[in-house]
């Protein structure tokens, strides 16, 4: 996203000249329209504007972006419709047109005007004349003109040809001029003490926490000129009172856009002045954020201090038949739109009720169990959020959650309220949130001095939690309908994914992807190959890929999770302490108290690795067929806690999971063998023959197929002879690799007992016949070489049923080298007979299946014909070259994938070498 803020004067109108503008529109109607001149009568004051990639998070960024501008420029009273229709029509330029989107925010006395471009690349122009269809409202597409229409008071929509503008403009509301609040006429012996002249320090802090304006009174008050405090950090000099590491402090509540309470700031003598102060964040011409902080001594805070909210006035003060909203009065309206909004909203006005330092509010699970920590204010959040406490029993019990308590101070009393251990705070109130006599969960509020509370106000805060419950409750259901839809979605796309694989790693990477970073900030994966063994650390992810090794290097130093069968997820806390021990030693021997000063580059990634690993950390067994075979372990950095409903939805995944590495591990295991058998049916290595150069191609038809219907076969029978076969058994996969293996060792021991090849192959049609039903006819071409002195060579071959061999010559002509005879494993008694051939030096013997002949593109077939014709090119050759060249014709012959296994044998007599 790119932004620019400029202030003051008239901006520089960015649209191109030759723009066509639908008339503007008044909310009362579509027919009146106005002239467009952008400012009208008013001088537009200052301008925002920003770009928006085309992404569905930019429509979340561009309300951002509305909001914040229009809450600058001190117009909060239409930020709501502003962000409305900036949301829909943002969503119609990034999501529907698919476009970056151009936002402009322009700024006038009486108003705003807000302009949404798209820049759709071939938009039809429509006619001036044109009516205007804005569609139906419960169509997602088309609702932005409505709602421009229904909020505001003027808008418009104007096209180029490469860009669609919709602009739209609200009317600041006329504001009554009258007291914002008032108190009654004292005495003066009852008004606020304060000095005879009273010092208000201005302080203005940067962005960085960095002092860069500091006035007289501030001078004054603390002893500082402004050139001493210019520059450093506010946090040099204040004094803050909450406990360091635990409360908020003054980093964070530099960072709140408003923020007013007492503190200490150090002056020059040395000594701590107790001011109270207000500080307000606000944001420069050019969106650069700043905080003013306004502080005065703190018996004189009435000057600043915030009158308290009085209670509702009775019912006379009312217009008749209005009646004021109870939840509404302790809320404030409008009211926040989502769950944890309105319970941060509750903790703070809960906070200021009672004058407290913090309050939390707990919601219960739907057993009433536990609470589950959802908002705190004062307190470190980061470290209690999603936290969980039993409310009956165990150990850090919340034994105060069913009814309203007081505890004047919690050191006498220590863990009664498990959240504020360790925190500072001494007295709390805590009350229960009910609805239908149903806990819901538990409110509090907390101080830092003991004896804050009593029983009074127990009571205004259990009035006031009576009001809220069922609109928390409420809310939280709908979080949890919204989550449980969400989950759904979740569980139904991993397991589209996991089914996707049978590839073991790839299963594994699957996993640990899934749950970082939607479920958890990391990922290990342990998986246990058998019984009798360990579990073995598989995968780790991590969402920063730069702490993945070092979290893979901690988690292999610690004994893996005890591979447990029982379900849900169960805290490990072995990672965490380990994180943090490694942490200590690390910083001791940085600083020399454990050995020599270290200074290599390992201590920052120690530590960031300690603080990625130091939050709650929980194991899921990976269980398939009553067998443990991993576990899936989920962390979290430092202080943080997994939700109850994150550990259900992970316990679905982990169960999908589990089912998925298992099949993935049966079918490695079962590719693994198959592939050994299938190796096994091959032919070892081819053997040299002198004189003879033998090249074979071999390319089995179906994935994951090594072996197919087709084989071939070159093995010595004797000294100087040696036998070669090239076959094809009926069909492919394993029940033609069974008769291939049958085949291929009954040729060679055969051949090796001294049969000829007719007798070989009447034998080897016997043994075919005898497997019965599994027998498959198969056609064979099985021969005999002898090498001469002279360079030649000599073949007897036997052709049963087989393509026939191809001889070509020197010249280039090609001729068949056989006959056909019967097949194999379809007769009995069988007649063959073997030919004679003599390769001269530079011939080529070229023998291939019925897959190579047979290859088909629609209706046309490779052929014998073919064939030959593509040997004739092979003249002068080597076998490798010849079987290459073949292999390569077929293949470019049709497009498809073989449908058939096909094997190329090429002998090649290259003749005596000459000296």
């Amino acid at each position: 996203m790119t932004t620019g803020l400029h202030p003051g004067g008239t901006p520089q109108d960015p649209r191109p000249t030759g723009h066509h503008a639908l008339p503007t529109q008044e909310r009362a109607g579509l027919g009146a329209s106005h002239a467009d001149d952008r400012t009208g009568s008013s001088v537009i004051t200052a301008r925002a504007a920003a770009s928006f990639e085309p992404v569905g998070r930019s429509v979340a960024t561009a309300r951002s972006f509305v909001r914040d501008t229009l809450q600058g420029w001190g117009f909060a009273d239409i930020v709501d419709d502003a962000v409305v229709l900036t949301s829909e029509l943002v969503t119609n330029a990034v999501v529907h047109a698919g476009t970056s989107a151009d936002v402009l925010c322009l700024r006038s006395d009486d108003g705003v005007r807000i302009e949404v471009a798209d820049h759709y690349p071939e938009r039809e122009i429509p006619l001036q004349a044109t009516a205007i269809n804005m569609g139906s409202p419960d169509r997602e597409g088309g609702r932005g003109l409505q709602l421009c229409a229904a909020l505001a008071r003027r808008w418009g929509v104007e096209y180029t040809p490469t860009h669609k503008q919709v602009w739209f403009q609200l009317d600041l509301p006329e504001r009554a001029v009258g007291t914002r609040t008032a108190g009654p006429s004292l005495p003066a012996d009852l008004l606020p003490l304060a000095d005879g002249r009273v010092r208000v320090a201005v302080i203005q802090i940067d962005r960085t926490g960095a002092i860069n304006a500091w006035n007289e009174d501030a001078e004054e008050l603390f002893g500082y000129a402004a050139e001493q405090v210019t520059g450093k950090p506010l946090t040099d000099l204040a004094a803050w009172p909450h406990t360091p590491g635990t409360g908020t402090g003054i980093v964070e509540a530099l960072q709140l856009s408003r923020w007013e309470g007492s503190y200490g700031v150090r002056c020059a003598d040395g000594r701590v002045t107790p001011v109270y102060a207000s500080h307000l964040r606000v944001r420069d011409t050019g969106g650069e954020p700043s905080t003013v902080c306004l502080l005065v001594r703190d018996h004189e805070r009435a000057v600043l201090q915030t009158p308290l909210r009085g209670p509702a006035s009775d019912s006379g003060s009312h217009t008749e038949g209005q009646a004021t909203d109870p939840f509404e009065v302790f809320i404030g309206s409008p009211a926040p739109d989502d769950l944890d909004g309105l319970l941060q909203r509750t903790v703070e006005r809960a906070r200021d009720m009672l004058d407290g330092d913090s309050a939390f509010l707990l919601l219960a699970t739907d057993d009433e169990t536990e609470l589950e920590v959802r908002a705190s204010t004062g307190l470190p959040s980061a470290r209690q959020r999603f936290a969980r406490v039993p409310v009956e029993a165990g150990p850090g019990r919340y034994g105060s959650a069913r009814m309203p308590a007081v505890h004047e101070d919690l050191t006498v009393v220590p863990g009664a309220v498990p959240l504020l251990g360790g925190t500072g705070m001494r007295s709390v109130v805590t009350v229960p949130l009910k609805v239908e006599g149903r806990l819901t969960g538990s409110l509090g509020v907390a101080a830092e001095s003991p004896g804050r509370y009593s029983n009074e106000e127990a009571l205004r805060l259990q009035f006031a939690a009576d009001r809220i419950a069922l609109a928390v409750e409420s809310a939280r259901l709908g979080e949890l309908e919204r989550l449980r839809r969400g989950s759904l979605s979740f569980l139904v796309e991993a397991s589209d994914l996991l089914a996707g694989t049978l590839d073991r790693d790839q299963t594994l990477a699957l996993m640990a992807q899934m749950t970082v970073p939607t479920l958890a900030t990391w990922c290990a994966v342990y998986t246990i190959a058998d019984q009798a063994s360990d579990p073995y650390l598989s995968y780790v992810l991590h969402e920063d890929e730069e702490l993945i090794d070092g979290l893979k290097a901690l988690l292999s130093k610690i004994a893996p999770p005890d591979p447990v069968p029982t379900p849900g997820a169960r805290v490990w806390a072995a990672p965490a302490a380990a994180a943090h021990d490694a942490a200590l030693r690390t910083s001791m021997r940085s600083l020399g108290l454990g050995g020599q000063p270290s200074v290599s580059s390992g201590i920052g990634t120690t530590l960031a690795t300690a603080a990625a690993v130091g939050g709650e950390t929980v194991v899921l067994p990976l269980v398939a067929r009553n067998r443990v075979i991993g576990m899936l372990t989920l962390g979290k950095p430092s202080d943080e806690h997994f939700r109850q409903e994150i550990l259900e939805l992970a316990e679905d995944l982990s169960r999908r999971a589990a089912l998925a590495l298992d099949n993935a591990r049966l079918y490695s295991e079962r590719t693994a063998i198959s592939q050994s058998l299938q190796r096994s049916l091959l032919p070892p290595e081819l053997p040299q023959i002198e004189g003879v150069e033998v090249e074979v191609i071999y390319r089995a038809a179906g994935e994951g197929n090594e072996v197919g219907g087709d084989f071939y076969d070159l093995f010595p029978i004797r000294d100087g002879a040696y036998g070669f076969a090239i076959g094809d058994v009926c069909g492919t996969g394993p029940e033609a690799a069974a008769v291939t293996g049958l085949a291929r060792h009954a040729l060679r021991l055969l051949a090796r007992e001294g049969y000829g090849g007719p007798a070989v192959l009447e034998r080897l049609n016997s043994a075919i016949l005898d497997e019965g039903a599994r027998s498959r006819f198969l056609t064979l071409l099985y021969g005999e070489l002898w090498p001469q002195e002279d360079g030649s060579a000599v073949l007897k071959v036997v052709c049963a049923g087989h393509p026939l061999p191809l001889r070509l010559r020197q010249d280039g002509t090609v001729e068949p080298a056989a006959e056909p005879q019967p097949l194999l494993g379809v007769m009995e008694d069988l007649e063959l007979y073997e030919q004679r051939v003599t390769l001269d030096p530079g011939d080529v013997l070229l023998c291939v299946t019925d897959g190579v002949t047979e290859r088909r593109e629609g209706t046309r077939m490779l052929g014998d014909d073919g064939l030959a014709d593509v040997l004739t090119t092979c003249t002068g050759l080597t076998a490798g070259a010849v079987a290459a060249r073949i292999m390569r014709a077929v293949e470019r012959f049709a497009s498809d994938a073989p449908s058939d296994d096909m094997a190329i044998l090429a002998m090649r007599v290259p003749g005596l070498q000459k000296d």
